[in-house]
């Protein structure tokens, strides 16, 4: 008789996460059910709220996992608006992924909207070309970390290179849509052919083909070279520089972590997008601070933070984040973000602004008069040498390249 195999015995499953409860101490009880447990394991501290927090505070918290998701043939898109998150009424995002192919990838159609698009490249590559108002084009390729720029009103188009690519699209309006944008193929839809035809100087029949609604992502062969995609242009090459290499930029390094600053003083066409890439390394915090001109909307890129708030009036609350989650401080409310995982934290902060501003609390005590510190504080002399210790914070960006 022939032996059976021996198996390799089966691996231990790992230990189950506890399940949280909204217990702290004395404060509250235990919940039998029903409950979203994975939900309870990812928002702790909704569930047994730190004793700092109080009143009542708006949701500021929202992820693009619960967003719907328009599919299409080359690709997908999801949409955090006022809708979903409604004290963010400045900045709306949207979150696209373009597919990759040997021969075809995702097309973002030729569009262009009424509200600006600022837009973060997470994964992968691709080729943007738009039209000033001039009526000069432009083109180029991003990878991750880049970003782009069109003003309202700009055509302009995104196509994936091979390897396909993910990003995200901010709106400097709150109530913005995706799906409500000026697209090439829906508005050639809606005009008689007789009239597109005398429009481009060719027959009725040369159009036969043409869609009848709008594609909005869709296939198309791949791009080739950009050298090669470049068309000669009897007004020239646009010198509005519509994209910037955000990762090239050297960044700020401070006390458990770094930052990099962007607006329209190192992105001259970036006039009512600011923002910074922010990591934060384990244990460590985006300091106590507040922001001087407008709503801060944020998006995670990596790892897990802490958002606490304070909204005047005793008011706090705090907020948990995790990659893919979007977060919204209204204007001027205080806050800290603090890395509770493993690897370090990254994310976006947005605001609808032509300048980053940013006041650190460290920084504020530290160049206020030491007996008027100790007068509020109730500290002593140890305090006040460590404050004195505190660097001035960088908040302007380095100058555009020559």
């Amino acid at each position: 008789m022939a032996a059976f195999p021996q198996t390799a015995a089966p691996a231990a499953a790992p230990p189950a996460a506890p399940i949280p409860q909204p217990l702290d101490g004395k404060r509250g009880g235990t919940d039998p059910g029903p409950r979203n447990l994975a939900r309870d394991l990812q928002g702790p501290d909704l569930l047994a709220a730190p004793i700092t927090d109080h009143g009542t505070v708006p949701n500021l918290r929202f992820s693009f996992s619960d967003s719907h998701n328009r599919l299409e043939p080359g690709g997908w898109a999801r949409e955090v608006t006022e809708l979903a998150l409604p004290i963010a009424t400045e900045l709306a995002g949207v979150n696209m992924r373009l597919n990759a192919g040997e021969h075809e990838t995702g097309v973002r159609e030729l569009h262009w909207h009424k509200q600006a698009e600022w837009a973060y490249m997470t994964v992968g590559r691709a080729r943007i070309t738009a039209l000033d108002e001039q009526g000069r084009n432009f083109i180029d390729d991003v990878g991750v970390g880049d970003l782009w720029y069109f003003p309202p009103g700009i055509p302009h188009s995104i196509q994936a290179l091979a390897e396909g690519c993910e990003f995200l699209l901010v709106f400097d309006d709150g109530s913005f849509s995706e799906n409500n944008t000026f697209l090439l193929t829906d508005w050639l839809s809606h005009v008689p052919r007789s009239v597109i035809a005398k429009n481009f100087g060719v027959t009725e029949e040369s159009l036969k083909d043409l869609p009848t609604k709008e594609w909005w992502i869709f296939p198309a062969p791949v791009p080739g070279p950009l050298e090669e995609d470049r068309i000669p242009d009897p007004q020239g090459v646009s010198p509005t520089q519509y994209s910037y290499h955000l990762l090239a930029q050297e960044p700020q390094h401070l006390s458990g972590g770094t930052v990099r600053i962007v607006d329209a003083r190192n992105f001259p066409v970036s006039k009512t997008v600011a923002a910074a890439l922010v990591e934060v390394e384990p244990g460590a915090i985006r300091e106590l601070h507040w922001h001087s001109n407008t709503d801060e909307w944020q998006y995670y890129l990596a790892g897990q933070g802490r958002m606490g708030v304070f909204a005047s009036g005793g008011k706090a609350r705090t907020f948990d984040f995790q990659a893919g989650d979007v977060g919204a401080v209204p204007f001027a409310m205080g806050h800290y973000i603090e890395n509770t995982g493993t690897t370090t934290l990254r994310f976006l902060e947005l605001f609808k602004s032509e300048r980053y501003t940013d006041f650190s609390l460290n920084q504020w005590l530290a160049l206020t008069p030491p007996t008027l510190v100790k007068a509020h504080l109730q500290v002593g002399d140890e305090f006040i040498a460590h404050l004195q210790k505190v660097k001035p914070v960088v908040v302007m960006p380095p100058a555009p390249a020559a």
